[in-house]
């Protein structure tokens, strides 16, 4: 069987797609990049906004329109959430809710075996290198689920409480692939920083991180998204290792203290200044990146600016920001005082510029500077040679010229420019 995957929306996602490509290859299926080919399609949807459901919709009956003979399986939060909307869309042969996520191989084969040992799973994680989902880095679910009530999230509704993997399977895990040649790996989850809260372990995530750099031998190791009021007293000292890599994305949503707590957000203003600034004094070379949410219901122009002033204040490095999208099930979906689509378009292309000129100034800094950068795509070639982009430690997208053997190594360069988007270089 010949099977196609894709996945919209956040690393968690494309943790799911990883993970259900190596049971389909560990059970005699191939994994094909294109979806022309495929007998099956698979993809994980993303319900965080309005458009993340829209691309669903887009992406599945684009497949259809080329593929007709292909059966379409749609799973995820969108998935989730209307299953009947999304079971009317054209090619549609499949709706699986997040609770039956983790038995799709056995959906799509009745015969899968699903629990395969960590030694039987190396080897096809040589196979699957690199991802066929086009990333070097490896994409470790740790944690799924959140117990927090944000008014505008539908997360919570898509996939229920917190729950963690046990400590000992991921670790078995990256080590896993570690052997199987992955020079990175992120771990990820709904709620990261609540890993281990459920069994009354309320620095769960900090003995997680302490137990990969201890008894793994992964090069580099990397956080996603991670809640501002989750982290355990100590926590930033565990970046004294430098496989720990810099950067830390910390959703903010807000900068207004008004808008923060009509979004129920655990966090105030002044918590987040501070955490910063202890995060910055320990960790050199700190990026810190953040969501930002723009138009929730009640957002007055005062309350834009001040939000817009704290961004400021804050330099993050870069910004991931959207308009407020209702979402079915949220409470700020029942809210008065919802803003217009154009009140909205205009605030966001204000935070759209200051996030633009925060990344340039951030990047611009290090220009002149040497950088390590993991090599992830080659962009095809000029008169200088193959055009290579890679991330940096500290998670700049670099790009710049170099040989053909470059995917999934490390190297260093010479940062020579910077925009809004990166940085460009050349090898060292």
């Amino acid at each position: 069987m010949k099977v196609f995957l894709n996945s919209i929306g956040c690393r968690l996602n494309h943790s799911e797609i990883e993970t259900l490509a190596r049971q389909l290859i560990a059970n005699g299926h191939e994994i094909v990049p294109n979806a022309a080919d495929a007998d099956q399609v698979v993809i994980n949807t993303c319900a965080v906004t309005a458009q993340a459901s829209a691309d669903a919709r887009r992406m599945t009956r684009k497949i259809h329109k080329t593929n007709k003979e292909a059966e379409i399986t749609l799973t995820g939060c969108y998935a989730t959430i209307s299953p009947d909307e999304l079971s009317a869309v054209e090619g549609v042969t499949n709706v699986v809710h997040n609770a039956q996520k983790a038995k799709l191989a056995q959906l799509l084969d009745p015969n899968a075996t699903l629990d395969i040992p960590v030694f039987d799973r190396e080897p096809i994680m040589r196979e699957f290198h690199g991802g066929t989902v086009s990333h070097t880095r490896a994409f470790i679910k740790v944690q799924d689920g959140c117990d927090n009530k944000c008014t505008f999230c539908v997360t919570t509704v898509a996939r229920g409480d917190s729950t963690s993997r046990h400590l000992g399977d991921i670790v078995a895990e990256i080590q896993a692939l570690h052997t199987a040649g992955y020079k990175e790996a992120v771990l990820s989850g709904v709620h990261l920083g609540s890993y281990g809260f459920e069994f009354g372990n309320m620095a769960g995530l900090k003995e997680l991180v302490t137990a990969i750099l201890e008894h793994t031998d992964i090069p580099r190791l990397r956080l996603s998204s991670l809640e501002p009021w989750d982290i355990a007293p100590g926590f930033f000292e565990l970046w004294e290792n430098p496989r720990l890599l810099p950067h830390l994305h910390m959703p903010l949503q807000s900068g207004s203290a008004k808008i923060l707590k009509r979004m129920a957000r655990r966090t105030k203003i002044p918590q987040f200044r501070e955490l910063v600034s202890d995060a910055r004094k320990n960790i050199p070379n700190l990026n810190i990146t953040t969501d930002i949410i723009v138009g929730f219901p009640g957002e007055t122009a005062d309350d834009f600016r001040e939000s817009y002033d704290f961004v400021e204040e804050i330099g993050f490095s870069r910004l991931h920001a959207f308009p407020y999208s209702a979402r079915p099930g949220t409470a700020a979906a029942d809210m008065p005082d919802h803003l217009t689509k154009d009140q909205k378009k205009a605030r966001m292309r204000k935070m759209l510029d200051l996030g633009n000129k925060m990344g340039t100034d951030f990047h611009s800094r290090y220009v002149g500077k040497k950088m390590n950068v993991l090599w992830e795509q080659v962009h095809g070639a000029d008169d200088q040679g193959l055009r290579w982009s890679g991330y940096s430690d500290n998670y700049m997208r670099v790009q710049a010229h170099g040989p053909a053997d470059l995917l999934n190594t490390v190297s260093t360069i010479e940062i020579t420019s910077a925009d809004s988007g990166g940085v460009q270089g050349h090898q060292v």
